[in-house]
């Protein structure tokens, strides 16, 4: 490896073009093809058989996710002007080409189901817009008096009214997001107000911010790395030749990705952020090494200083890079999607800006001359290293403190680490007093919520099972009961809502009725006469053509994994009592989805830690060719990882597609320090043959880049508390945490293992 490396500094201008000219080439593809991923769907793996049967589901009854359009008037919607407002606004979603005319529901399309004298009617509550108080105030009571409706499609407190339109699969753009916006933006006045939400609406936004995150944050991350670089190397040409590593690097993650057909999801958009405040690790290395060398060796020229920076660096660069991307490897366990390719793509970016150290930075020197370095007097060169020398005999001395200190922080950790929970909401990644938030609670206050999760009784092929009262009647009883005993839950909607409205209607209105029917005969009835009177198509929803599944939908103010878990939770008591009358129970929808996405986290956040932990001992033990090394030097990243998960569990922060990255980032990064460290103490053994010495020499020297890679790295992170959404704000705090235990670590209690352990000095002895 150090002979070809020699072998290309012999062209260093050769080197340069290259890599100019091929990081062309992936700005240009990076320009043609990038796009950002908005559906939430597309982060999921469609093989797993709990999203192939959502999907089947979702196809049998036709359940999309749905654009929701409030209107607010303060004084009422049930006056002209709203109600006109209302009707304009549902013809012009349905005319759009992304949604099916028949899927926008509002109170301009919902049918009222009323009694007449000769049986049943089903018609609209309005189709040409009342003017007389009196119209108005009839269509008021019909929609008070009908449950289907009342608090669905119009508020309780008569002020909100909504719109409902779902869109076809596959159809959803920015430019279609940007369209409904400008769309509905039209129809606010000053008398009514137009709030947006719905799912597609969060894919929209996210879309919209996490590119804009990236370039408000990438420009930024720059200036403070360079900023810090520039203090520590004290060098304008260090500084550039280390930020054109981190540079070339991005580039081509993302121009390989554009090659590839990889889309951006929102978790890639701080891969910039990573690789830049990673990147430099090497290229602080090489520099300190380079500056000490021509310290003691201020005559040398500039072959005999990058030749000497080679053969002393090029091994641990090699080393650190390949844990680091292993760490990040290790996310391919992962099922979800962003995690998986956030993987692999960092992992590339790392491996380059290794390369791209090890050719870009002496290819620089030879081309532009060495850094300059300042000359240190005598006393000054022995305070920097009496500071070392001090610090390393005082660990060393108090190596029993380290080592309590330690087990004492780890059981602490593990009583955090109790607290952890995992968050699938899409809706939190954003502000509290976001916009998108902002409107999805208005519309949660007013109506039954905004998140769907739906529940799917299937009699196994029993035709006309769900025209049998007694099952139709269990269902009606669990619908209540969720909607009594949560208060996360706003409203269900299945076949019952139907038969227990004819039913009430057909015996002149009365509450009383307001029930299943205690016959077959009259529930099949009721349902004929539904099909003759109104439109037949709107049983698909809640039903199939046989009467052997039925969909039940319950609407949730929140998407996030506790709410919809204590949905389910109440849903899975009816087991039983379904599995008696022959009918399984299964579930469906993004909000079920959005779970099953939760349980993919945790399952790939803890195969990925496992993993990466035994791939970087095993790497460590084959690099130093001894097992107790890959033990010693694992234990920083390990404590690391205790430390970074119980503070989750006491700040009550959760696993999600963005924390779940931590573990792996923390192995990645965290044991750069310790292979420079293990590398650095092995020469120093070798050379010296003195235990206190040799950790003395180490801490002077690795010990030293080490801390100025941790204060580049942590800098670098710290960024992200910049960033519009909160979890990356997290993420940028857990990670300048974790630079900071494992440096601590690396310096203390991996010091006092690697002393204790007696590994270098057997032979001596």
């Amino acid at each position: 490896m150090e002979k070809i490396l020699k072998k290309l500094l012999k062209v260093p201008w050769l080197i340069m073009v290259l890599v100019i000219v091929i990081s062309a080439v992936f700005f240009y593809f990076m320009k043609q093809n990038s796009r950002m991923e908005t559906d939430l769907d597309k982060y999921m793996p469609q093989e797993h058989p709990a999203f192939v049967y959502s999907n089947q589901a979702e196809d049998w009854f036709n359940i999309n996710d749905g654009i929701i359009v409030a209107l607010e008037n303060k004084n009422g919607v049930f006056n002209s002007t709203t109600l006109d407002t209302l009707k304009q606004l549902t013809k012009k979603l349905q005319k759009m080409d992304e949604i099916e005319k028949n899927d926008v529901t509002s109170l301009y399309t919902a049918d009222n189901i009323i009694g007449t004298e000769d049986g049943m009617d089903v018609k609209a509550f309005f189709k040409r817009v009342p003017k007389s108080e009196e119209k108005l105030k009839q269509l008021q009571e019909n929609v008070v008096n009908n449950e289907m409706v009342y608090g669905k499609l119009v508020s309780k407190d008569n002020t909100v009214t909504v719109v409902i339109a779902e869109i076809k699969d596959d159809v959803f753009t920015q430019e279609f997001y940007n369209h409904i916006l400008s769309t509905v933006a039209e129809f606010q006045t000053d008398d009514i107000s137009v709030h947006v939400a719905g799912r597609p609406i969060v894919e929209g936004t996210m879309a919209l911010l996490g590119p804009a995150d990236m370039k408000r944050m990438v420009p930024i991350v720059l200036l403070i790395i360079t900023l810090v670089l520039f203090f520590m190397l004290r060098s304008l040409k260090s500084t550039v030749f280390t930020m054109l590593v981190v540079f070339f690097s991005t580039l081509w993650v993302f121009g390989l990705m554009a090659v590839v057909g990889v889309p951006i999801y929102a978790v890639s958009t701080m891969i910039p952020v990573m690789l830049i405040a990673i990147g430099v690790a090497d290229g602080i290395h090489m520099y300190s090494h380079l500056q000490l060398f021509l310290r003691n060796n201020p005559d040398a020229t500039k072959k005999v200083a990058v030749d000497d920076m080679l053969k002393e660096m090029w091994k641990p660069i090699v080393m650190t890079s390949i844990t680091t991307a292993v760490g990040f490897i290790s996310l391919l366990t992962s099922q979800v999607y962003p995690i998986k390719y956030f993987g692999i793509f960092t992992a590339f970016g790392v491996l380059m800006a290794m390369v791209f150290s090890l050719i870009i930075i002496p290819a620089g020197i030879m081309i532009f001359g060495l850094p300059k370095v300042k000359k240190l007097s005598k006393n000054e060169n022995h305070k920097e290293a009496d500071m070392a020398f001090g610090f390393a005999a005082r660990v060393i001395k108090r190596k029993s403190l380290s080592i309590i200190v330690t087990v004492i922080v780890i059981a602490g950790a593990l009583v955090g680490m109790q607290k952890i929970w995992i968050n699938s909401s899409f809706l939190e990644k954003f502000e509290k007093d976001s916009d998108i938030v902002l409107t999805d609670k208005f519309i949660n206050d007013h109506f039954g919520g905004t998140t769907t999760l739906n529940l799917i009784l299937d009699a196994d092929s029993t035709k006309d099972a769900f025209k049998d009262p007694d099952v139709l009647k269990l269902v009606d009883k669990m619908q209540i009961q969720v909607e009594n005993d949560l208060d996360i839950v706003g409203n269900s909607f299945s076949l019952t809502d139907y038969i227990n409205r004819m039913n009430k209607v057909m015996n002149a209105d009365k509450e009383e009725f307001n029930v299943i029917p205690d016959t077959r005969n009259m529930i099949a009835q009721y349902i004929l006469l539904y099909e003759m009177s109104g439109d037949p198509e709107n049983l698909t929803k809640v039903v199939d053509y046989d009467y052997e599944k039925l969909n039940v939908t319950f609407q949730l103010k929140s998407d996030n994994s506790k709410a919809i878990n204590s949905t389910i939770a109440i849903l899975d008591t009816y087991k039983e009592d379904f599995a008696k009358l022959g009918i399984s129970m299964k579930y469906a929808g993004s909000g079920y989805k959005g779970l099953v996405f939760t349980d993919l986290i945790l399952e790939g956040q803890i195969m990925s830690l496992f993993l990466s932990l035994l791939i970087v001992i095993g790497l460590l033990s084959l690099m130093f060719k001894n097992f107790k090394i890959g033990l010693i030097g694992s234990i920083p990243i390990v404590i690391t990882a205790f430390i970074s998960f119980g503070t989750m569990g006491f700040l009550n922060i959760p696993l999600n597609t963005t924390t779940a990255l931590l573990s792996s980032i923390a192995i990645g990064i965290g044991i750069d320090y310790a292979v420079h460290f293990i590398e650095q103490y092995r020469s120093n053994a070798i050379k010296t043959g003195d235990k206190l010495l040799t950790a003395q020499k180490t801490m002077a020297h690795s010990g030293r880049a080490i801390i100025f890679n941790a204060i580049v790295v942590i800098a670098g992170f710290l960024v992200l508390i910049f960033s519009v959404f909160p979890p990356n704000r997290e993420l940028g705090a857990l990670v300048s945490l974790n630079m900071f235990t494992s440096l601590v670590g690396t310096l203390t209690i991996m010091l006092v293992m690697l002393y204790s352990g007696n590994l270098y000095f057997k032979e001596k002895q």
